[in-house]
């Protein structure tokens, strides 16, 4: 499920990172395997429908210390209950006893570089095509995040809400531009903010 806009989200929000900010970021994705040990080479990650995965005790533990040593991590594009507890079975493996909080509209990730008080629900590309935001009725969108011992965002949680396909679909005349808008906008922030707190 990993793979669900990728490479093409990847690309197209690199590309406007670049255009938006200073950030010399690549032109290309780098998939990440905790495996591997290669995460502590990047400040910043993003994996789509963690509602399905199931993180190994070592890939937890291997995620676990990249958070505390100042990683970030957004999780995005999960939907519902089901998918909620599963995203959390792993989340209370890699970080026991830290639980998601509600993001403020005044919390300092949403105006790192853009003042996102206003947030929405980020349709998927299916469902603005369905003419709704939601992949599942009665799942309003929820802003999240984890901090660590500072009070520092390590984990940002967009549940129920897709930006990965606000980012995907940027540039397709049939996608709302409201959203992409919304979405290119949040993934800035969180970057700068990983950035710099």
């Amino acid at each position: 499920m990993w793979t669900q806009d990728y490479p093409r989200a990847d690309r197209h929000f690199s590309e406007a990172l670049r255009r938006l900010t200073r950030i010399h970021g690549r032109s290309v994705e780098q998939p990440i395997n905790l495996d591997d040990g290669a995460v502590y080479d990047w400040p910043w990650l993003y994996a789509v429908q963690p509602g399905h995965w199931q993180l190994t005790d070592s890939q937890a533990k291997t995620m676990r210390e990249y958070l505390l040593r100042g990683g970030f991590f957004m999780a995005d594009d999960f939907w519902g209950q089901d998918e909620w507890e599963i995203f959390m079975a792993t989340m209370r493996k890699v970080l026991p006893g830290r639980e998601p909080v509600d993001l403020s509209n005044d919390d300092p990730i949403f105006h790192a570089v853009y003042d996102l008080s206003e947030r929405y629900q980020v349709a998927s590309e299916g469902s603005a095509q369905r003419g709704v935001t939601w992949k599942c009725q009665n799942c309003p969108d929820r802003w999240l995040g984890i901090r660590d011992d500072k009070g520092r965002v390590m984990v940002a949680i967009t549940f129920q809400s897709d930006v990965g396909d606000s980012w995907e679909w940027a540039d397709a005349p049939y996608y709302p531009e409201v959203y992409s808008r919304l979405g290119i906008r949040i993934g800035v922030n969180y970057i700068v903010y990983a950035m710099t707190h």
